[in-house]
């Protein structure tokens, strides 16, 4: 029989933020302490749980503001609640969920682990992504994926105008419409290894209720990137 951790409870309308934050930097730094954390009360507060590099487990009860679970790497963080800007930004490992909602930038320039948001993203999802992988249950804004580098992004709903615009090698993946794609962005071939991908990526995010074969794929011509003489005069 296992034993329940108990958390340690932090409440913001009480505790400083920079408080918080040093605390759950110092278990990464000391190598010991609590390893689950309960934090409530968070009140719309910006950069919360920002830069753990620990194998924490952190719930936050209640929305956030910009930059929450910024530069995280190794730990688990829920918010229940929606989210700012740039939740998850630069990530480079571990696992983000939003139970709500969250607006632009969501997961921007992250190089790996996994963010889930159960509700919609605004604009710039997985912009500049480098490796992450990024489930949205709802729908995306405009220009999301812009500039994705690699990675995954699966939209479960809709995604807006612009989509994919000047991409690299980053995987997009809609089961909904797309008002349009952006420059260099095209829909590819959905063979059964990215139907395989994409029932991975929906497992993991704990999606069971979508089927991996309503998706289509989007991703990048190869046109942008590369040097043509032919235009020359566009550089």
């Amino acid at each position: 029989m296992t034993a329940t951790v108990e958390a340690e409870v932090v409440d913001l309308a009480v505790t400083p933020l920079r408080d918080l934050n040093q605390r759950l930097h110092d278990v990464a730094l000391a190598g010991e302490g609590p390893s689950s954390w309960r934090i409530v009360n968070p009140r719309g507060a910006h950069a919360v749980a920002c830069g753990l590099d620990a194998e924490l487990d952190v719930e936050i009860h209640g929305h956030v503001g910009y930059y929450c679970a910024g530069m995280n790497k190794l730990a688990t963080v829920r918010v229940r609640g929606n989210a700012s800007t740039g939740i998850a930004e630069n990530m480079m490992s571990g696992l983000v969920v939003v139970e709500g909602s969250v607006s632009q930038s969501a997961g921007a320039t992250a190089h790996g682990g996994l963010l889930v948001v159960h509700g919609d993203a605004a604009a710039r999802c997985g912009i500049s992504m480098k490796g992450v992988d990024i489930v949205v249950r709802g729908s995306v804004g405009h220009l999301s994926a812009f500039m994705a580098q690699t990675g995954n992004l699966v939209v479960c709903g809709d995604a807006g105008d612009a989509l994919g615009d000047s991409i690299y090698e980053a995987r997009l993946y809609v089961r909904g419409s797309v008002a349009g794609l952006g420059t260099d962005c095209i829909e590819k071939e959905m063979r059964a290894e990215h139907v395989e991908q994409v029932r991975e990526l929906l497992e993991r995010a704990g999606i069971d209720d979508v089927g991996a074969a309503d998706f289509r794929r989007y991703g990048s011509a190869r046109q942008l990137y590369n040097f043509t003489i032919d235009n020359a005069g566009a550089y």
